[in-house]
């Protein structure tokens, strides 16, 4: 966002009556920042290894103690994966824009959405997005929308389910910025939204129009979202929870009988035991019982990227074909669906209640 700060200057607006040599202080406004999880700069060696630094060093996302878990770390994790991190990420990249998918997805998300807003409130809201890991940082939009006078910010993690390495993660990121601030920004946190139905329509839509294109229906939709240690269920997350309601949820919309849709988590990291089933292996299972037409989305991802893209495309299929699968067909993310679009600004018009004209 280039445009210029308008602000108002001693003798004029909201400073009619301050001393001349009072600061300018921007245009009240109210800002929306669409938070994702992040993204490497490159795919050279220590770009990504910079990134899995950032990303394996949040306790957030590897609760171990400190002590035990960065000589690990350091000596260890970050000493091979770049490596194999660095050709997952070459085998999706955007060679176009010299950016991870994610990164262009969220640009274009950001973009339908400022169209929207701004068609809706005029100059009155300004429209951003950033990383929790990465470029563009949480600090540095936050900082520039409150330079931009932006004193009440709706601060949204597109994470559909909450879950404590997620939507925690990148609400804590933007507290740390505030807590930097002489004047800080008032701030609302968006919600777990995995229920609304706007979002489960257009996950619906996505299915039906997947479905449609197909040659032979899949005799099993499944979804698979992203794992955490099983632990985390028993600490009181609820991430577990609203997957699995996700999942409901979506076959009642979609009408499909409990026999036709599957619940699994991917992403393994570490020697703990993990939500299950994993679903490099379900898919496995599925062809081997004779399902050898499948489907699988991933209801937990708001935008396509590695673990969708690499991971579901090219190592759980493989697994699936290897045990005998015919057709594999990956349903991509919502996006910049209109539909997506549409869904997200239902839950940003909810949080802009009291602030903005109601709409």
């Amino acid at each position: 966002m280039t445009e210029s700060v308008v602000k108002d200057q001693p003798g004029a607006g909201r400073l009619a009556h301050a001393s001349s040599d009072h600061p300018p202080v921007p245009r009240a406004k109210v800002g929306v920042v669409l938070a994702n999880l992040g993204t490497p700069d490159a795919t050279d060696y220590w770009s990504v290894r910079r990134y899995l630094n950032e990303f394996l060093s949040d306790q957030r996302v590897v609760d171990y103690a400190r002590w035990k878990w960065q000589p690990l770390l350091q000596l260890l994790v970050l000493t091979k994966r770049p490596f194999s991190s660095g050709k997952a990420y070459r085998s999706i990249w955007n060679n176009d824009k010299n950016e991870s998918p994610l990164l262009t997805i969220t640009r274009a998300q950001t973009e339908k959405m400022t169209a929207r807003l701004k068609a809706l409130y005029g100059d009155d809201v300004e429209v951003d997005f950033c990383m929790r890991y990465g470029n563009p940082s949480t600090q540095s939009v936050l900082t520039r929308l409150k330079e931009k006078g932006c004193e009440k910010i709706v601060f949204f993690p597109l994470y559909p389910q909450y879950g404590s390495p997620t939507t925690a993660s990148a609400n804590d990121q933007a507290f740390r910025t505030l807590m930097k601030m002489k004047w800080q920004p008032y701030i609302r946190t968006v919600p777990a939204y995995f229920d609304h139905p706007t979002y489960l329509r257009a996950l619906a839509n996505s299915v039906q129009e997947a479905y449609a294109e197909l040659p032979t229906r899949p005799t099993k939709l499944v979804a698979s979202y992203h794992g955490v240690p099983e632990r985390y269920l028993m600490q009181g997350d609820p991430y577990h929870c609203q997957c699995q309601k996700t999942t409901r949820l979506l076959r009642e919309t979609l009408g499909f009988s409990k026999e036709e849709v599957d619940t699994a988590f991917q992403s393994k990291f570490g020697p703990e035991k993990w939500l299950g089933p994993a679903t490099v292996k379900h898919v496995a299972e599925l062809a081997q019982q004779g399902h050898k037409h499948i489907a699988i989305i991933s209801p937990a991802f708001s935008s396509d990227c590695i673990e969708t893209l690499e991971e579901i495309e090219e190592e759980i299929r493989d697994s699936f074909m290897k045990a005998g699968g015919e057709t594999f067909s990956y349903i991509p993310c919502l996006n910049d669906r209109d539909d997506h679009i549409e869904a997200l600004l239902a839950v940003i018009n909810n949080e802009l209640a009291g602030w903005l004209p109601a709409h």
